[in-house]
């Protein structure tokens, strides 16, 4: 064997051994048996190898923030009053409820109608739109509502229950200066850190009828309901109309007066809408499965024009065929009837009315007195 071959072996046993040694170094460092003793070279490639197995999916133990963090226990995400994780979870389950078709119906009527009311109240150009109507647990919109705001407590009187309908700060300030004659095309001025003025609240108490007033005639052709105001609070506190964990159907309306503007919110329990849920569960206006009122107009209309022949029966016998072959005229028979008993007024074979028999104008009349209930299929 020459020197040449003998080096060559020399050098691939050396690098081969370099590689045996880094591959013992990163196998000792992932079994935690490492002494952390070694050159950056080493360590590079540790720290490469975990990237990769953290990247490939195999088992890591998560820390204690990460474990918060996933239930939805976070202490930071705590207070600003969302959450996350397996809580979110749980809690949009809960409120979960029943789609009510009818309500965006009635909520497309009452932007229309506010639409109106409101550009006559305030002699400006208004437009109110619908941004959302979805479903809410009492306790949370309570503890989100941004303060100031005025909530007014307003009660449906057919149905026995309360709603909420709360007025944020933009669009108070918004309705005080147009109602007090502010220019156009300015923004109106907010002061805030001090409570409403009485007029303030007098000018929002007078939108808020008219927004009610709205609100019932909405639901006008569903079902006839009066929606009054009961009372104005700036507390939330003060303004619990049912429980925190009971659900809430919440509408979100946008009331833009040129530059100026708000939103207006309004909160129904689920048990307000109970008395009509049937009707609000129809998928459109007047659902009846079929049934077709106007043609039941008509043929009442048309009954009631309908000839019907009456016969007056003075008596019943049985006759033989053969005995009445051989009646002629003159002959007389005898029934066995009083002339004070009341004679029976059939239509068909239907007996309709009875009363006494008499005569009026030279012609025998029949004067209805008594009227018979017809009778069952199974008294037949």
């Amino acid at each position: 064997m020459s020197d040449t071959e003998t080096d060559e072996k020399s050098q691939m046993s050396d690098e081969e051994q370099a590689m045996m040694d880094e591959w013992a170094s990163m196998a000792d460092d992932e079994g935690g048996e490492g002494d952390g003793d070694g050159d950056a070279d080493s360590a590079e490639a540790v720290s490469e190898g975990e990237e990769g197995l953290d990247e490939e999916g195999n088992t890591r133990i998560l820390n204690q923030e990460e474990i918060d963090s996933l239930l939805g226990f976070d202490d930071d995400g705590g207070d600003s009053g969302e959450t996350s994780g397996v809580m979110a979870l749980i809690n949009s389950a809960m409120v979960n409820y029943e789609r009510l078709p009818m309500l965006d119906i009635v909520f497309d009527r009452l932007v229309r109608l506010m639409s109106t009311s409101l550009r006559n109240l305030t002699s400006d150009s208004v437009e109110v739109s619908l941004d959302q109507v979805s479903t809410v647990r009492f306790g949370d919109y309570i503890n989100s509502i941004p303060l100031p705001a005025m909530l007014s407590v307003f009660k449906a009187e057919e149905w026995d229950n309360n709603g909420l309908m709360v007025t944020d700060s933009a669009l108070i300030y918004s309705i005080v200066d147009v109602l007090l004659g502010g220019r156009k095309g300015e923004s109106s001025i907010r002061v805030e850190g001090r409570p409403y003025t009485t007029i303030e609240s007098k000018l929002v108490e007078k939108m808020v009828h008219v927004a009610l007033t709205d609100l019932s005639s909405a639901f006008d052709p569903l079902s006839p309901v009066s929606f009054n105001l009961d009372r104005v609070e700036t507390n939330p506190r003060f303004a619990t109309i049912t429980q925190s964990g009971n659900a809430c159907v919440l509408t979100r309306l946008r009331v833009d007066m040129g530059e100026r503007g708000g939103r207006v919110e309004i909160l129904i329990p689920y048990a307000t809408l109970e008395p009509i849920r049937e009707l609000l569960l129809q998928m459109f206006m007047g659902e009846k499965f079929g049934r077709d009122s106007i043609w039941e107009t008509h043929l009442t209309e048309e009954l009631h024009k309908t000839d019907v022949q009456l016969q007056a029966v003075l008596g019943e016998m049985a006759v033989p065929l053969g005995e009445m072959l051989n009646w002629k005229v003159g002959d007389q028979l005898m029934l066995n009837r009083y002339v004070n008993e009341d004679i029976e007024l059939r239509c068909g074979h239907f007996p309709m009315f009875k009363g006494p028999v008499g005569q009026k104008q030279e012609h025998i009349a029949v004067r209805i007195e008594d009227y018979i209930e017809p009778q069952e299929e199974g008294d037949l």
